[in-house]
């Protein structure tokens, strides 16, 4: 009689996919190769307004930390938003280096909270002791100033320029200038860089330069090579926020 033999044993798990191997479709795009000696808050802001033009962003992460240097998050509210982003504007210029662009791996807090699957992390305890003890010194110290911490905004610091509504030029009540290739760009946020709007316009072919007043913030001029190239670019860009209440208002310059 023949001896019965074992059953074979279960086959191993399939091995983890490799490094670099394509991410799943998401809300938030990756960027890396981006340009180090720009400002923390500029480059916030500059990628806020570049990628807002495919749909509602949720947020924009970027830190000051070694490791995290020449990247950034960008979170949208669609994921079709960041799939035409990441096709749109793969190895764009941005501040002089293309940018390279893919799905994040992991999902952001802001979705994870959204779909209910955010799990908190542990904070560093001593940091946050540290944290609460400099917050209560300095409620402590404003108390005994006369200040109620409670009212920082009505009776203490300032608010911060971000919160201050801005009015803006105000064109004066004559009538629109003739089509030629220079644009005239108004109600622009006060945080607005030339950067910003070089890197706006010049996804329009035919750009040539962006010039901005010191002494007269809110507006800009754009020009063009020809006016047929100017008028695309307003069409495209008229009513675009760089901020959610700041529509640019794009017109013909006066000559």
């Amino acid at each position: 009689m023949e001896e019965e033999q074992p059953a074979p044993a279960p086959a191993p798990p399939p091995p983890p996919p490799p490094a670099g191997s394509e991410t799943a479709s998401n809300q938030t795009i990756y960027i890396n190769n981006l340009n180090e000696k720009i400002k923390l808050d500029e480059l916030k802001k500059s990628l806020h307004a570049v990628f807002s033009q495919f749909g509602k962003i949720l947020e924009v992460l970027a830190f000051k930390t070694l490791k995290h240097k020449g990247q950034a998050w960008v979170v949208f509210d669609e994921v079709s938003s960041a799939s035409n982003a990441i096709r749109q504007m793969q190895g764009f210029p941005f501040y002089d280096k293309p940018m390279r662009i893919q799905y994040a791996k992991s999902k952001s807090d802001v979705i994870a909270k959204a779909d209910g699957t955010f799990v908190p992390r542990e904070k560093k305890k001593k940091h946050d002791d540290r944290g609460r003890k400099k917050k209560d010194q300095h409620d402590a110290n404003q108390a005994a100033a006369g200040l109620n911490p409670a009212y920082a905004g009505a009776y203490g610091a300032a608010p911060p320029l971000s919160q201050i509504p801005f009015m803006g030029a105000r064109a004066a009540p004559e009538g629109p200038a003739p089509p030629n290739n220079i644009l005239f760009i108004q109600n622009l946020p006060h945080q607005t860089t030339s950067m910003m709007l070089q890197m706006l316009f010049s996804q329009c072919p035919g750009f040539k330069e962006v010039r901005m007043i010191e002494a007269k913030p809110g507006i800009a001029f754009v020009e063009y090579e020809t006016e047929m190239q100017s008028t695309v670019a307003m069409q495209g860009l008229q009513g675009f926020k760089i901020t959610d209440d700041h529509p640019m208002l794009v017109s013909y310059a006066k000559k």
